[in-house]
Parts: C-alpha cells; sequence; structure tokens
C-alpha cells in the first residue's frame, strides 16, 4: 500500500468515523459498536486490499494519549482512598482471568503449550481502557464504581503487557520463573512511576516558564508519547510512566496554565482524543479481515476454533464475576470480624462491575504482535477478536441496561463534604470579602459601587440557592435561559453589523470571544 493510498483511506475513516457516531447516536447505540462494524464493512469492500496494522504503532500511538486524558480527568483523591480496590482488579483480577483462561484453553485444545495458554490469557485478560472510557462516557454511576473501573483502567494494561511479555519468552526459550517475573513486574512498575515524575515535574517546571499558550499545548499534547516512549526506551512500564505524568500533570495544570490556554487546549485534546478513540475501533473493524485471511477463511475459523474461542469468551466472563463476588465476600468477612472498615459494595455493584469488562485495542495489538512461530498464533489471533467482539456487542450494548435493573444509590460516605452550590458559596463570599475591601479609597469613599453591588448580588444568591436548590432551580434554568436568549439575539446583530461592512474581523472576533465566554458559562451554570 502505498503513501498516498493510505492517506486517502486515511480520510476515508476520519469521514466514516464521524458518520458512524453520528448513526450511532441517532440510534442509541454505543459508538463503539457501530464503528467496529463500519470498520469491518470498509475492510472487507471490494477493491480494497488488506489493511496492514502493526501492533506496536497501534499501542504507541492510541494508548499513551488515551491513558494520559483518563489520568487528567480521575479524581485523585479518590483514586487513593480506593488503591486497594484499584489494585485488587488492576492486577489481581488480571492475573486470576489469565489463569482460568489458561486452563480452559489447554483443557479444550490438550495441544496448546501452557505458554501459549498463558500468552493467550495475558492477551484476553486486561479490560480496555479506550472501552471503558467508552462505556462510561454514557452512563452514570456511584462515585465509587466509577474510580475503581477508571483505576483499573489505567493500570490493568500494564499487568496484561508483563504477563504477556513474559509468557511469550517462556513459550519461545521454555523458561520461566515466578520469581523472576514478580521481581521484573515491581522494578517495570517502580521504574515507570519515576520516569513519569521526571517528565511530569519538568513539564511543570516549562509551564511556568513558556509565555505562549499555544507552546504550552503543544508541549502538554506530547506529554503522553514522551513519557511512554522513554520509559519503553529504559525498558521499565510505558503504561505506569504514562500515567504518573497523567496525574502530576493534572495536579498542577490548575495553577500553572492560563484560563485561555486551558480553554483551547481542552477543546484541541478534546478533539484529538475523539478521533483517537474512534480510530481504534475502526482499525479493530477493519483488523477482522487479515484475521480471517490468516486463518485461512471463515469457513475453517468457524468449524475449528469458534467452539473454542466462544469458550473462551465465556471463562473472561466468569472469570470476572468469580473475582468480583469473591473479593466482596472476602470484604464482608473481614469487616465483620473488625479487620477493615471498607464495605462490601453488594451483589448488584458486583454485577455492574463484572459486566463492565469490554476489552479492545491492547488485547488487539497484543493478539497481533505474537511471532509468526508461535505455538497455537492462530488460534491466539481468532479468540482474542471473538473476546474483542463478544464483549463491545454484548457487554457494551447491553451495560445501560443492567445499571438501570442495579437500582444503585450513592453510598453516603462517598459524597464529598460540599455539594457543588456550596462550594459556589463560599468562592462567592471570598470573592466579595476581598472587593468589600477594595471597594472605598482611603478617605471612606465608595469607589466601585456597581462591582460592589454586583458581587454582594452574586454571594446572596449563591448562598440562598446552595441553602435551597431545589426551590431556586426552576427560577435559575429560567434567567439563564433569558441569558442565553439574549447572547443569540446580541450575536446576531455582531454578524449584521459585520456584514453590513459597520464593523472590522478584528472587533468581531473580540466580542465573538467575549459571548462565546457569555454563553459558556450561562451553559454550565444551568447543568
Amino acid at each position: 500500500m502505498d503513501f498516498v493510498h493510505l492517506f486517502q483511506l486515511t480520510i476515508a475513516m476520519i469521514l466514516a468515523m464521524i458518520v458512524l457516531h453520528y448513526l450511532a447516536h441517532r440510534a442509541g447505540l454505543p459508538p463503539p459498536v457501530a464503528l467496529i462494524v463500519g470498520g469491518a464493512t470498509l475492510a472487507f469492500a471490494p477493491g480494497l486490499s488488506s489493511f496492514p496494522i502493526n501492533p506496536e504503532l497501534v499501542l504507541v500511538l492510541f494508548l499513551p494519549p488515551l491513558l494520559m486524558d483518563s489520568a487528567w480527568v480521575i479524581a485523585l483523591g479518590q483514586l487513593k482512598r480506593h488503591t486497594i480496590g484499584i489494585a485488587a482488579l488492576a492486577v489481581g483480577a488480571v492475573l486470576f482471568t489469565t489463569l482460568v483462561v489458561a486452563v480452559v484453553a489447554h483443557l479444550l485444545v490438550p495441544s496448546l503449550p501452557w505458554a501459549a495458554c498463558a500468552a493467550l490469557g495475558a492477551v484476553v485478560a486486561p479490560p480496555d481502557a479506550v472501552s471503558a472510557r467508552a462505556v462510561l462516557e454514557r452512563v452514570k454511576l456511584p462515585r465509587r464504581l466509577r474510580i475503581l473501573l477508571e483505576g483499573e483502567s489505567l493500570l490493568n494494561d500494564a499487568t496484561g503487557l508483563v504477563l504477556f511479555r513474559f509468557a511469550i519468552t517462556a513459550g519461545i526459550t521454555g523458561q520461566f520463573s515466578a520469581g523472576a517475573a514478580i521481581g521484573q513486574f515491581v522494578l517495570l512498575a517502580v521504574g515507570g512511576a519515576v520516569i513519569g515524575s521526571i517528565v511530569g515535574y519538568t513539564w511543570v517546571k516549562l509551564a511556568r516558564r513558556l509565555d505562549d499558550e499555544y507552546l504550552i499545548i503543544a508541549a502538554t499534547s506530547l506529554l503522553s508519547w514522551i513519557a511512554y516512549l522513554l520509559a519503553e526506551r529504559v525498558h521499565v512500564s510505558g503504561v505506569i510512566a504514562t500515567v504518573t505524568t497523567g496525574l502530576i500533570v493534572s495536579w498542577h495544570a490548575h495553577t500553572v496554565i492560563s484560563a485561555s490556554a486551558r480553554m483551547r487546549g481542552g477543546s484541541f485534546w478534546d478533539t484529538m482524543i475523539f478521533l483517537i478513540e474512534a480510530g481504534v475501533f475502526m482499525l479493530i473493524g477493519l483488523s477482522l479481515r487479515g484475521v480471517i485471511e490468516r486463518a485461512g477463511g471463515l469457513g475453517p475459523i468457524i468449524e475449528t476454533m469458534g467452539v473454542p474461542s466462544l469458550a473462551i469468551l465465556a471463562a473472561i466472563t466468569a472469570a470476572r464475576f468469580a473475582w468480583m463476588f469473591a473479593s466482596d465476600a472476602i470484604i464482608l468477612a473481614c469487616r465483620r470480624i473488625g479487620l477493615t472498615r471498607h464495605a462490601p459494595i453488594g451483589p448488584r455493584a458486583s454485577t455492574v462491575l463484572s459486566w463492565a469488562g469490554v476489552r479492545g485495542v491492547v488485547t488487539l495489538a497484543l493478539a497481533l504482535s505474537v511471532p509468526d512461530a508461535f505455538p497455537g498464533h492462530d488460534f491466539i489471533l481468532v479468540a482474542a477478536s471473538v473476546v474483542i467482539l463478544g464483549t463491545v456487542l454484548l457487554q457494551a450494548t447491553t451495560f445501560n441496561r443492567v445499571i438501570a435493573w442495579a437500582r444503585l444509590s450513592e453510598a453516603p460516605s462517598e459524597k464529598p463534604p460540599l455539594t457543588m452550590h456550596e462550594a459556589e458559596a463560599a468562592m462567592a463570599q471570598v470573592q466579595l470579602a476581598i472587593v468589600e475591601r477594595n471597594a472605598y479609597d482611603a478617605d471612606g469613599k465608595l469607589i466601585h459601587p456597581q462591582l460592589l453591588d454586583r458581587y454582594q448580588r452574586r454571594a446572596s444568591a449563591s448562598i440562598n440557592y446552595a441553602a435551597r436548590p431545589d426551590h431556586y432551580s426552576p427560577m435559575l434554568h429560567a434567567h439563564f435561559d433569558l441569558v442565553l436568549a439574549a447572547v443569540a439575539i446580541g450575536r446576531a446583530e455582531l454578524i449584521r453589523l459585520h456584514r453590513a461592512g459597520e464593523i472590522d474581523d478584528d472587533t468581531l472576533h473580540e466580542l465573538e470571544r467575549d459571548l462565546d465566554l457569555e454563553e459558556l458559562g450561562a451553559l454550565s451554570a444551568k447543568s
């Protein structure tokens, strides 16, 4: 495939992503489903040659920015609070699922060496960060469950990648040491955290010195790849390095980046992440043709690998359910005998977490990176594809229904001490205090009457609203609906003045920005 053809295909993919995302939204389907189906349709289109996918490039291109984005928005306080639960999912559940899949694969295909069975388990064990984001964006979960799923998706790829590399090495060399594997895992994790910390704090110092917001945005956009590639270069965990960098950047971004850079950079970053996420699922669909061709066609796959592959899909689902319910039972037992203060999440919440194990880009990339001469190569590739399709088409499409059935509520212990309205009232009070101190000159004369009146009214309204949000909510919505109407009519007049030649482009852009900020503020206040 020449570069021009590749570029044309890339443009076609982007156009297809936009259309498929729109159609999925109109049909009420999870976008990953439409994108995978669209990618598969594009892959089998007449006259289109097979689309080559480099697994290492897929991991390097897609995984770092998606991990960075997840680390950027995750609640760090909640992450610290639920460290044990997240580790149980990101490490324990992946290890357990790998073991279950290896045993099931060996029972179904006795000729498959244990190393190949373990490699298959490592390929399909970690739920995918991209898929988790796509699922969580469409649902509302209690804070504890959301942080558990978000934290798991950040870290479980590191576990899966390490297990996979050890399994491949064992299959090729015939040697494996559990002690060496544990030591290597710790070294990779600690090394990745060190590299991520270096990259993150270097960015903090750099951002404080850069005056150009576009340079800050460009430098921030490259951070995920810098951390990942640097860590992989020194043979430590690129996943842990990227996540560590993301957490550091997220913590300091509020103080070292200007408001303008945050707004501009946020828009750019959100668009880039949207294209990357959609591209991942399109690539999964595009890869199906190559999988089928390498395995000898659809007929042989169904005859020889269909049942074992479906059994692997059932095994990973059953393993996740078993781990979730067993973990919750252990927490309950420990709580009853006084060994822990953590409360179990209960069977309904355990069911929701169990059903959230959607696989995606990491599973695809690991399956494609299995050496051609490795035992069970074709079976690993087919089983991984079945697992990806099965979890996306089944679990992602029904996750909303499972949540609705569970009827989960927020635990009182998970609620923050202040609501958003109470925090807004606290900010309004300190703002009013500084305005009151500076509203008078040295002789005691009021020199900022309008500003003082404005902040007095804002503080009073915020305090009243925080005390009775249900009472004031309809009035607030009506207020900001009128603000939005005023913004709309002001924007129409601004455009009319520009079209009539009465103002120049600089005036148009300056006043349009003011209207945009006012509109965003009104929309934010209504939500």
